[in-house]
């Protein structure tokens, strides 16, 4: 046998050692960061469901603000029971396609509750709005429910950015490929205008 195989032999050794050792930076940064970034996910979940519950208290309202409005309150009954038949699961986080069909049915919600403020945009046109009892209340929770709804999708986009980093960035991408075959999670894109700033529903509900 050579002299030189134990010399090879523990090079061998310690880079493996060594390539040991930089993954393992990965290992428990990689699935700390998924964790958070599902956990986000389940806040975003909870703050869409939150303004779905509430959508029934709003139909009521418009519907007794303005009869004749038939299609505006059926396309936001169509729109709040597509919404929430449409779901994501932690594991689909990495599905572009479930991603987009998630937003779809989410933007289309919202651009059905725009139709309800310009319906209601003038308060003085609809006088029996004024004695729906809990009106001002129902403002409100429509208000804390779109404002929760941006919080969570950026804290979600926030934990996805540092959980997509994570596993792209040295050492840390060596356990993403080797240990756990780890893929980007899609971010929420919201397309509806204004969608960046928190709503004011004054004078619009």
């Amino acid at each position: 046998m050579s002299a030189s195989f134990p010399i090879q032999f523990s090079r061998a050794a310690i880079v493996a050692v060594a390539a040991v050792s930089v993954a393992g930076c990965g290992i428990n940064s990689i699935p700390t960061a998924e964790e958070n970034a599902k956990a986000k996910w389940a806040d975003v979940q909870a703050a869409f469901q939150e303004r779905a519950n509430l959508l029934p208290n709003l139909a009521a309202v418009a519907k007794g603000a303005a009869a004749q409005e038939k299609g505006i309150l059926v396309g936001v009954v169509e729109a709040r029971a597509k919404a929430t038949s449409v779901q994501l699961s932690p594991g689909d986080l990495t599905d572009p396609a479930k991603m987009k069909a998630f937003q779809d049915a989410q933007n289309g919600l919202s651009n059905s509750m725009m139709g309800f403020g310009r319906l209601l945009a003038n308060v003085e046109a609809y006088p029996n709005l004024k004695s729906i009892e809990n009106y001002q209340t129902l403002q409100s929770q429509i208000e804390g429910s779109e404002n929760r709804i941006r919080v969570a999708l950026r804290d979600y986009n926030e934990a996805v950015r540092q959980y997509n980093t994570e596993i792209r960035t040295f050492p840390s991408v060596i356990g993403a490929k080797v240990i756990y075959g780890a893929k980007q999670m899609v971010p929420y894109q919201a397309v509806t205008p204004g969608a960046e700033a928190a709503p004011s529903l004054e004078g619009k509900i």
